[in-house]
């Protein structure tokens, strides 16, 4: 935070927070004399503080507002067979074609990878922080899958995978197990786990004899894949951007 009445350097926080949408000039001065809004975690009420919108840490009740205008979030829906890579010497279909034609060239971090074979919600951002905290086991961020497997599915299937299952590499639990659609010899199960390793959720499902057909990423946290087209890009809305920086402590 910098300089308080007046001039001085920085911009004025009503600003700031109007720039990033969160409320207009006039609301944004009612969010701050009614204790609100917090700048590098003090509760700021004075009209005249100006900030830094690229360093100062703001957050409205609660909820993280990224001011920095150069930070990019973004969802992206992978298609079967697209690398989760920026790039590939063999000139096979990536994530960063798609970049480069949606995201004017950004260099971005996808926050982890799926296979070639798995669909579905890939996040990316230049927010490098934010990318490792969203990966790192420690920060128990959920993911949440959704998978096709053949009956017949035992009844004990999902305490089963509750209480986890031993792989090469360590043991493995889901947070949750349901099934959500079944028909003929196909079910359609979701799994919830916050692990991270390589094939998790085949790998796991395999080990219960219960190999997967076709695995779709529905959601990271609170960001959901929701509608969004295979192959299409799209921005982060603010409150999926708080929700992410909540669930990792930034």
């Amino acid at each position: 935070m910098s300089g308080s009445e007046g001039g001085g350097e920085g911009v004025r926080l009503q600003k700031v927070l109007a720039e990033a949408g969160v409320a207009s000039r006039r609301q944004a001065e009612i969010l701050m004399r009614d204790g609100r809004v917090e700048v590098d975690g003090k509760v700021v009420k004075e009209m005249g503080i100006r900030v830094d919108p690229d360093t100062a840490v703001i957050r409205v009740d609660g909820s993280r507002i990224v001011t920095d205008q150069e930070t990019v979030h973004l969802a992206l829906n992978k298609p079967e067979g697209m690398l989760s890579t920026m790039w590939d010497d063999q000139g096979r279909r990536c994530v960063g074609d798609v970049v480069l034609e949606k995201a004017e060239g950004q260099r971005l971090f996808h926050v982890g990878r799926l296979d070639a074979a798995t669909e579905g919600l890939l996040l990316l951002t230049n927010d490098g922080e934010l990318a490792n905290r969203l990966m790192h086991p420690s920060y128990e961020v959920p993911k949440t899958y959704l998978a096709e497997i053949r009956t017949p599915i035992a009844k004990d299937l999902g305490r089963r995978l509750r209480e986890g299952v031993e792989l090469d590499d360590g043991p493995v639990a889901v947070d949750s197990f349901k099934v959500i659609d079944r028909s003929g010899a196909r079910v359609m199960v979701e799994v919830v786990l916050h692990e991270g390793r390589k094939h998790i959720v085949r790998r796991m499902l395999e080990a219960v004899d219960k190999p997967v057909q076709r695995l779709v990423r529905t959601a990271v946290g609170d960001v959901r894949l929701g509608e969004q087209r295979p192959g299409t890009l799209r921005k982060l809305g603010r409150d999926e951007v708080a929700s992410l920086y909540h669930a990792v402590g930034l």
